[in-house]
């Protein structure tokens, strides 16, 4: 495969990709709605930041609203366009970026870290995506991964930052009252900038997946995979309108978030209401107050909101989408119930971006995750790499317009094999193209010769209604080899005691066969999750 003529001075981003025979086949052919035929290849030359704002800002006007925040400000995408473009000056001007430098960006979800993002885009430099709660130890990992030498942070964040002490690095905060504060260098700067004439496969952003184990792998993305993403699932899945309002809990450092507060909206020419706090108890209340019509967030959030979904006006929301961590079918059949909503669910992958296997309206079944999305190919295969049958269990393969390439990481051998993407979840592919979520490749429990997949299990255990969170592993055991056991998180008020226990114990020995049922039930106060929501299992099974 054979890169265009990169526009990067710093060539370091560049130099890391994995050699090409490495990578997966990458598919460009999604549909261009409303007719049948493939849309129109990428140009060779492309600005994923001129793209989303400057051209968006050509098609639907200056005076539209892009970024709410939960005080009542509101940006227009012309006000974000000329601080936009004041920033990739001080960038470049100030800071001495030049195109492929690797940019960090720390802070809560608010207008100027996005207009930050789009900054470093325009001016043709790397983004290095990173969540607020991130600890030093783990910003030194990823700075020393990526070599980072810049990074734009919100004056709340720095001190982590600071204790990170990464060599060489520069630091420019935003939001104080510092002289040199970014904000203040910009509000003095021309409020146009041409942006750097990328390659469309010229490195725009590095994420580093937010896993559980090992050492943390960077996900290097193109300026086309970011339009890539918003128009195969956004365009096709979503189908947001230009009046639509976006919010979500997921931060702009997980790609879950940057696609769905940031991307999705603004190739739309939408808005998106952009929350410092956005958990479950900040969610339903921003709902109501400022009209949400398209909501992202996980499925422990759904769930955690169903209890206190009545005291709120939910009639502007006409999409929801869920992804993360496999969406329960109990819980999309309550949230349909209360609210008329369909939650589109979905699985994504840092090393692919975004959403590939979705469905949305009434091509939704509840409990399967979906079909292909328009421009990926999906299917479920053996260890070998085989296909197999429909109505098996194996692991889900996808390749599309967007494709793993770890930085300078081994790992890429592992992930990417006979051109496809192994995501490392076992599925199950019904006859009409429908995929079923079983669990991750290495939550499967093996018990007594059965094999049982612990989010099967859960799932029976969330149906009970005094269930709020629930978690299953294995356990040692030297008769079968393993057992399960479920760690769970119960309603206020409902006992921990050993007659809850078996309460829950009878409950899913009538929703499962007994083997799949869980020998012991351990009660938690919250489950060990990951800045971006996500449950670790690996913690629960260090414990067993």
């Amino acid at each position: 495969m054979e890169l265009n003529t990169s526009a990067h001075i710093d060539t370091f981003p560049r130099d890391q990709l994995p050699p090409t025979d490495q990578w997966p086949e990458l598919v460009f052919d999604a549909p261009d709605p409303p007719g049948d035929a493939p849309g129109p290849p990428y140009p060779d030359r492309l600005n994923c930041g001129a793209e989303l704002l400057d051209r968006t800002v050509e098609r639907f006007g200056a005076e539209r609203p892009v970024f709410r925040t939960a005080g009542g400000e509101v940006w227009t995408y012309g006000e974000l366009h000329d601080r936009v473009d004041r920033i990739a000056h001080v960038l470049t001007d100030e800071l001495g970026v030049v195109p492929g430098n690797r940019v960090l960006l720390r802070g809560p979800t608010t207008p100027w870290l996005a207009a930050c993002w789009l900054a470093v885009m325009k001016a043709g430099a790397v983004a290095v995506t990173v969540l607020a709660q991130q600890r030093p130890a783990e910003l030194a990992t990823m700075c020393e991964i990526a070599r980072v030498g810049h990074a734009l942070c919100d004056v709340r964040s720095v001190d982590d930052l600071v204790k990170a002490e990464v060599p060489g690095l520069r630091i420019t905060a935003y939001g104080g009252d510092a002289p040199d504060d970014l904000v203040r260098l910009a509000a003095v700067k021309p409020a146009r900038y041409t942006a750097v004439e990328t390659s469309a496969d010229d490195v725009a952003l590095i994420a580093f997946t937010s896993g559980t184990t090992g050492r943390p792998k960077g996900c290097m993305h193109f300026h086309r995979d970011v339009l890539a993403i918003a128009d195969t699932f956004s365009r096709h899945v979503l189908k947001p309108e230009p009046d639509d309002i976006f919010t979500g809990s997921p931060p702009l450092g997980f790609t879950f978030g940057l696609g769905g507060l940031v991307i999705f909206p603004m190739r739309a020419g939408a808005s998106a209401l952009l929350l410092e706090q956005a958990g479950p108890k900040q969610l339903l209340p921003a709902l109501d107050r400022h009209r949400v019509s398209v909501l992202f967030t996980a499925p422990t959030a759904y769930r955690a909101m169903l209890d206190d979904i009545g005291s709120y006006d939910l009639s502007a929301l006409r999409r929801c989408v869920s992804a993360g961590e496999n969406l329960p079918a109990a819980t999309w059949q309550a949230w349909y119930e209360r609210t008329g909503v369909r939650i589109i669910n979905g699985i994504g992958a840092t090393e692919l971006l975004h959403i590939f296997i979705s469905a949305a309206d009434e091509a939704i079944r509840p409990g399967t995750t979906g079909v292909a999305v328009p421009g990926w190919r999906a299917r479920v295969v053996d260890a070998a790499g085989r296909p197999v049958a429909d109505g098996e269990p194996g692991l889900l393969a996808v390749r599309g317009p967007v494709g793993c390439r770890y930085l300078a990481d081994e790992r890429q051998r592992e992930y990417v094999k006979d051109g496809w993407n192994l995501t490392g979840d076992t599925y199950v592919r019904d006859p009409d193209g429908y995929f079923r979520y079983v669990a991750r490749a290495d939550d499967m429990i093996i018990s007594a010769g059965y094999n049982i997949a612990g989010p099967e299990v859960e799932d029976a255990l969330l149906r009970h209604p005094d269930v709020v969170e629930a978690a299953v592993v294995a356990r040692a055991d030297e008769r079968r080899g393993q057992v399960v056991v479920a760690y769970a998180v119960l309603r206020e008020g409902v006992s921990r005691g050993e007659g809850t226990a078996a309460l829950l114990r009878d409950f899913a020995k009538a929703e499962l066969a007994p083997y799949k049922c869980p020998r012991e039930i351990v009660f938690l106060d919250a489950l060990p999750r990951t800045p971006t929501g996500k449950l670790q299992r690996f913690r629960l099974r260090a414990v067993e």
